[in-house]
């Protein structure tokens, strides 16, 4: 599951490579969000300016995709507003990774309950080689955080791959792809 910018239009491109080109490891719990012009450029920019050039026919996916830019750059708050306002299965995914990174664990197992059997869990098995169990994974990153003998950095690189499969996902379902 190669992530490649050029897959995307020139303000996410723009967005995504200021901040390690969709390759960043993001903190399982991160403690602000990452300062810099990635976030500046996202701040200034609406959905419609994100997807400038682009014909949207998917909203709610568009959406999609600036909570999971703001995630990616690590702003919780902005994520989070975005994403409790979006009644889609992906909507609910962005907010139950926004919930694990909180980190509040049982509520994003609540908003994964609601995500049913999301299509980018199959991506994820695919890629991993085993069942993705977005409960287990949240229990995973919960046993890292209280100290726990789980590899961090296994957990970071899982956390990435479901950050590219569930962005990409939503961005082709957004521009209708």
């Amino acid at each position: 599951m190669p992530f490649d910018l050029n897959d995307y239009c020139d303000a996410v491109r723009s967005v995504l490579a200021e901040a390690e080109s969709g390759e960043r490891a993001i903190p399982l719990a991160p403690r602000g969000a990452l300062e810099g012009v990635a976030l500046t450029l996202l701040w200034s920019m609406s959905t419609d300016d994100l997807f400038k050039g682009e014909q949207v026919v998917s909203r709610n996916d568009a959406e999609c995709v600036r909570s999971g830019l703001y995630l990616y750059l690590s702003a919780l708050d902005e994520s989070h507003t975005i994403s409790q306002s979006i009644s889609t299965d992906s909507g609910s995914f962005w907010h139950g990774i926004m919930h694990r990174q909180e980190p509040d664990y049982a509520n994003a197992k609540y908003w994964f309950r609601r995500v049913r059997r999301h299509p980018v869990y199959d991506e994820l098995e695919r890629v991993t080689g085993e069942a993705w169990d977005p409960f287990a994974f949240v229990d995973r990153c919960e046993a890292a955080e209280q100290g726990g003998t789980e590899n961090r950095d296994a957990l970071v690189s899982l956390q990435r791959l479901e950050w590219q499969a569930l962005f990409s996902h939503c961005y082709r379902l957004a521009v209708g792809r």
